[in-house]
């Protein structure tokens, strides 16, 4: 399964709708958002796409009604840190990695924003990916094979 991997909007309804394209036109699986979506109007966006949603907050998102939204129509959502099983692999999904804990567990994969740049590393035997952000200089997102646990990344 093709899952679209996005992160730091900040309410860029333009990029989020180009995205958005890509995910249809690709026939993705899932929609992984890490946070800081900053405005009520990119979660209507991206949740009325009918592409599964999972996400976490991030720290521009104080807004009470972004979490209830969330909460009530995304596939999985946790505040801080989401742990899902897709395809049988296990993919954490965190806004700051600072967040994640090392230890325990141990996820194919950790999907983590925040720092606005891409970004694939292995720390502890764990592949943690940044897709970068969509409200940024260079907006950028990333497509997560669960088949093959790739990950390719694509600037806007």
């Amino acid at each position: 399964m093709k899952i679209v991997v996005l992160g730091d909007s900040h309410g860029n309804i333009v990029n989020t709708k180009l995205v958005l394209g890509f995910a249809k036109k690709i026939k993705a699986g899932g929609i992984i958002h890490l946070g800081d979506w900053d405005n009520l109007k990119a979660v209507e966006e991206i949740l009325a796409s009918g592409i599964p949603l999972y996400s976490v907050l991030g720290n521009a998102d104080i807004h009470t009604e972004i979490k209830d939204m969330l909460k009530k129509y995304a596939k999985e959502f946790d505040e801080k840190y989401l742990e899902l099983k897709l395809d049988d692999r296990l993919i954490g999904i965190v806004h700051n990695i600072r967040d994640f804990v090392f230890g325990g567990k141990k996820p194919d994969i950790v999907f983590c924003g925040h720092r606005h740049f891409k970004l694939e590393r292995m720390i502890n035997g764990i592949k943690i990916i940044s897709p970068g952000a969509l409200h940024s200089i260079k907006p950028s997102f990333a497509v997560y094979d669960t088949s093959t646990n790739k990950v390719e990344f694509f600037d806007l």
